[in-house]
């Protein structure tokens, strides 16, 4: 028996490369892919963002990539990196990885193409189509991350039942 396999007391323990009893089993969850809540091409769903994403798409970037990460990364902040970066010719190459992200985290398919060539082409309605998606799932990347917190934190508030205790003790 190995060392490994002792324990202080000099009982034997198996442990055979098994993850510690204080870590938390990693369990791979596989389901199948969802649709998109929008087309790629359905940017007059929304009018206002479409305009506002046609004149200057570095604000509906900011805002979605602001949401996609939950605040640490600020609308103002991405809005620059990508204005700097679509003067070189580069953004589709930042911007689709937020893209990927936001699939991720919504468990959305690889729709029409890679993430990357639909930045590429359809960069502005790529665009539009993540800031739709992050609306119709109950976050609006217009108010930002912190806004969206507070407002699930008072629908906490006013959902949540309070306890219900019995009056005197009982034997």
């Amino acid at each position: 028996m190995s060392a490994n396999n002792i324990e202080s007391n000099g009982k034997s323990a198996v442990n055979m490369g098994q993850q510690p009893a204080h870590a938390a089993p990693v369990a791979a969850v596989f389901s199948a892919l969802g649709p998109w809540s929008t087309g790629l091409c359905g940017c007059f769903e929304d009018t206002s963002n479409c305009c506002v994403t046609c004149c200057c798409p570095c604000i509906t970037f900011g805002r979605n990539v602001e949401i996609i990460d939950k605040g640490t990364t600020s609308c103002a902040q991405a809005g620059i990196i990508y204005y700097c970066l679509a003067h070189v010719g580069c953004a589709s190459c930042y911007s689709c990885t937020y893209r990927t992200k936001l699939r991720a985290y919504f468990n959305l398919s690889e729709d029409p193409c890679n993430d990357c060539l639909v930045h590429c082409f359809c960069l502005p309605c790529a665009v539009c189509q993540e800031y739709r998606e992050l609306k119709n799932r109950g976050l609006d990347p217009s108010h930002g991350w912190i806004a969206n917190v507070e407002r699930w934190n008072q629908l906490a508030v006013r959902t949540t039942v309070p306890p219900t205790f019995e009056a005197g003790m009982y034997r």
